[in-house]
């Protein structure tokens, strides 16, 4: 269904159309105006719901789409309409005729007014889903909901927005150390009813950390903005002039609230910020900028935020600690030594509250012991921060060990469930299928040392994907992580954690780099990254230095890519994350003899192409690569085969044009290659047939790729597949006929696949087939009679609409149960799977 599907013009053109005549001739035909009176309301119908369909695709931010056949039965109607006016009435065939045509037309109408319905609540769902960031998230700069269990806040709520509202004030800044709630507040704020009658939709809410990157921060307020594409900056200073122009054009003569959160106080740059920002909105009459920050800033409104008082310590804390509906069974001195020994610090207590639930009294007095005798690890003086060492200190070695590993993220961005289960598998042998790697999320969750993202419960109950699962961590706790990560001599640290702002690395980082034997390394750069490694790892004497002969560069460069001069040979895991456009993988890479997991993700506006990528070919130990939003045009290029690779995932990358074009031979590039996971990535039409020369291939999931119309017609080629998974394919039209001879698949996942209408007929012939997730397939209104030759199907999963499509069936497969399959948009599920 190649063009657009619902809200696009054509469509749109079509049903006016089509109302237009119903409404000319239904009072001039008098002997078809009670039929053609249904078909007008169902038009009615069709054309209301394609309007709000519209308005979803632009909150979505998702192309809009069309079905071809549909609106060319339309245009078919409007001629049927008009000839129905000039039937004469005593033509009583005609009439018959044409009475026949309309019921059949009105038939037609009424189900694709039914498929637009479900589509039409699947795009609210969406939107309902994106608004899921550890609470109710609306859009990129939206302030996400505080759901949780939050205690005195409400006067400090009241005091700030008194001196947020006061008249003069544009910038106020809410300052307190980490952890004290400063977020919390200030998304409450956001959501306070006063507030929002004043600002109405005109709030962003944007993390700024410490790296902040204008150009990224307005683009984001673009992308919020959904009918402003985000134009390119030029500089800084460009950005702020594009931002003038945006809000202005959004916004007019209204009021606007820019939240910047987390905000670092380094010299004047924390100020410059502002300062930019407020001549960004100086067209914006009663504008007000928010600003969060661990530091007071001078020069501006200030507001301090507090500890909680002892009362409100004490009433966080045993909620935290005591599970709802039992009695504290516990000495009240003992809770009374635990408070105290948090320091009233709100996550202090909710890290100490989570641990200590359901625990013995000897374990509590053992905290009250630590928490007595522990040492500051970041602060000698920080009474909070020995309460987060002790409760990572109690933690078992395994999930202590996993804690660690989040620090090698960006600070502010969403953790993918899926690049932790790639890294865990092969660090911790957590491989992702027995679910270990996922119970050591929740452990982490239950302890509040992680959010939880979730954005579709059935995806991991039914089938253990979690590509729509996220986990984001306080910025607080990522310092303890990486503070903890950092102890010790270099030499004997597990990870290797670098930040770069351009191409500046310190003399410091790159001892660190050579005396390092880390076995995870995380390289995180800005977009003023030059790509340039090789001049970054120049020794300093050289680069100081106010003359350089060319042939002691020479000297020096040829250095660099000797084994003498940097090496990490010990890494297993590598995390890259970058914010340009085009990215040259280091050159250092191809020594990482023990590499095993590779993720590279670009945290930009536009694919990023790599460069480099041949040197992973000398890499005999990697196993897993994960790619986020890039272009894999280097594919093409790479000349030796990736022998070892076992998983390569592609997330939101630009991967049609290579595959339109492919020249790649698969079979040799990826000799035991035996999962691929393909997600999100838009512009992806079909997969080349070459693809499925991959013969060992045991898993493959292409979700919500929305432009695939078709599989290879060789996809039974892969007779080693056991999971094919195609969930969310909006616009794939059917499975080819092929996929029978898949005898080794034992789960088919065709769920939200609106267009498909059949299965093929020798489906039977699946023998190995254990459970077929079929929701949301709108137009499967019928089964092959071959499905009751599935011998070993167990499980199905479906809606309401096709669960009695399996009842004639039931008869021959006596072992299959059939679920209809309600998905729960609440996240108050998932505390329950803690205890």
């Amino acid at each position: 269904m190649a063009l657009e599907l619902v809200g696009g013009a054509v469509l749109g053109a079509v049903v006016g159309e089509l109302l237009r005549a119903i409404l000319d001739v239904k009072d001039q035909a008098i002997s078809f105006r009670s039929r053609l009176e249904r078909l007008e309301s169902s038009v009615k119908s069709i054309d209301s719901i394609v309007r709000e369909i519209k308005e979803l695709d632009r909150e979505l931010v998702l192309p809009v789409e069309e079905t071809k056949m549909f609106t060319d039965r339309l245009r078919e109607a409007v001629n049927l309409v008009h000839n129905c006016s000039t039937t004469k009435w005593w033509n009583f065939i005609m009439k018959f005729c044409y009475m026949m045509k309309l019921k059949e037309l009105d038939e037609t109408v009424e189900k694709f007014c039914q498929t637009l319905v479900l589509l039409r609540d699947s795009r609210k769902n969406l939107v309902k889903l994106n608004e899921m960031q550890s609470g109710v998230y609306v859009g990129p700069c939206g302030a996400p909901e505080v759901l949780e269990f939050i205690v005195g806040l409400d006067v400090p709520l009241q005091e700030l927005k008194t001196r947020l509202l006061e008249k003069g004030v544009q910038v106020v800044v809410l300052s307190a150390p980490g952890g004290y709630g400063k977020s919390t507040l200030a998304k409450k704020l956001c959501h306070d009813a006063e507030i929002k009658g004043i600002f109405a939709d005109n709030v962003f809410f944007v993390t700024v950390s410490n790296t902040p990157d204008l150009r990224v921060i307005v683009g984001k307020m673009y992308q919020h903005c959904k009918s402003f594409p985000v134009p390119e900056f030029l500089s800084d200073d460009d950005a702020i002039n594009q931002l003038g122009i945006l809000l202005q054009s959004k916004i007019g003569l209204g009021s606007v609230l820019v939240v910047l959160d987390d905000v670092w106080h380094e010299s004047d740059s924390s100020e410059s910020l502002i300062e930019k920002f407020k001549l960004g909105l100086i067209g914006i009459p009663g504008y007000k900028i928010l600003v969060t920050s661990r530091t007071n800033i001078t020069n501006f409104v200030s507001y301090k935020l507090d500890l909680l008082s002892d009362e409100d310590a004490m009433a966080l804390f045993c909620r935290l600690a005591f599970l709802p509906g039992r009695s504290i069974n516990m000495p009240d001195n003992l809770v009374d030594k635990i408070v105290k020994g948090c320091g009233n610090h709100p996550l202090a207590l909710s890290l100490v509250g989570r641990s200590l639930i359901g625990k013995s009294e000897e374990t509590w007095k053992s905290k009250v012991q630590q928490l007595s005798e522990g040492q500051s690890i970041i602060d000698s003086n920080s009474r909070q921060f020995i309460s987060l060492k002790t409760s990572i200190d109690a933690l078992d070695k395994s999930i202590k060990e996993c804690f660690l590993d989040l620090g090698l993220f960006p600070e502010g961005q969403r953790i993918p469930v899926m690049a932790l289960m790639d890294m865990w598998a092969e660090l911790y042998n957590l491989d992702e299928d027995s679910k270990y790697a996922l119970a050591n999320i929740y452990e982490l969750a239950s302890r509040n040392l992680v959010n939880l993202v979730f954005t579709r419960k059935g995806t991991s109950e039914l089938d253990g994907y979690y590509n729509d699962h996220f986990v984001t961590q306080h910025g607080l706790l990522r310092d303890l992580a990486i503070h903890q990560s950092s102890q010790g001599p270099i030499k004997h640290r597990e990870r290797l954690i670098l930040n770069i702002r351009g191409d500046d690395l310190s003399k410091w980082s790159i001892e660190q780099i050579q005396r390092s034997h880390a076995r995870l390394l995380s390289i995180s750069t800005d977009e003023t990254f030059s790509s340039s490694w090789c001049n970054m790892l120049l020794p300093e004497k050289t680069l100081s230095s106010s003359w350089c002969s060319f042939s002691t560069l020479l000297g020096c460069l040829s250095k660099l890519v000797q084994p003498s001069y940097i090496q990490l040979p010990e890494v297993e895991v590598a995390i890259l994350n970058f914010r340009t456009t085009n990215y040259s993988l280091p050159k250092f890479i191809e020594k990482m003899d023990q590499l095993k997991v590779l993720i590279i993700t670009n945290n930009g506006f536009l694919p990023a192409e790599l460069s480099n990528f041949e040197l992973l070919g000398h890499l005999s130990h990697l196993k897993r690569i994960r790619l986020e939003h890039v272009s894999i045009s280097f594919l093409s290029e790479s000349q030796l085969p990736f022998r070892n690779l076992r998983k390569i995932s592609f997330d939101m990358c630009k991967i049609a044009e290579t595959f339109r074009n492919c020249t790649i031979e698969f079979a040799f590039m990826f000799p035991n290659l035996i999962e691929i996971d393909i997600h999100c990535c838009s512009d992806l039409v079909k997969l080349p047939e070459g693809f499925c020369d991959i013969i060992r291939l045991k898993k493959l999931s292409i979700t919500k790729c929305n432009d695939l119309i078709a599989l290879p017609q060789n996809l039974g080629m892969l007779t080693n597949l056991e999971v094919l998974r195609l969930h969310s394919c909006t616009g794939l039209m059917g499975l080819p006929d092929s996929v029978v001879s898949l005898h080794k698949l034992k789960f088919l996942d065709i769920s939200d696949c609106l267009d498909i209408s059949d299965l093929p007929e020798r489906i039977g012939e699946l023998s190995g087939l254990k459970k077929l997730d079929m929701r949301g397939c709108c137009r499967l209104h019928q089964l092959q009679p071959s499905v009751k030759d599935l011998g070993e199907l167990r499980v199905v999963i479906c809606d309401e609409d096709t669960v009695d499509l399996w009842e004639p069936f039931k008869i021959h497969l006596n072992n299959l149960t059939v679920s209809v399959f309600k998905e729960d948009k609440n996240l108050n599920w998932l505390p329950s799977l803690h205890h």
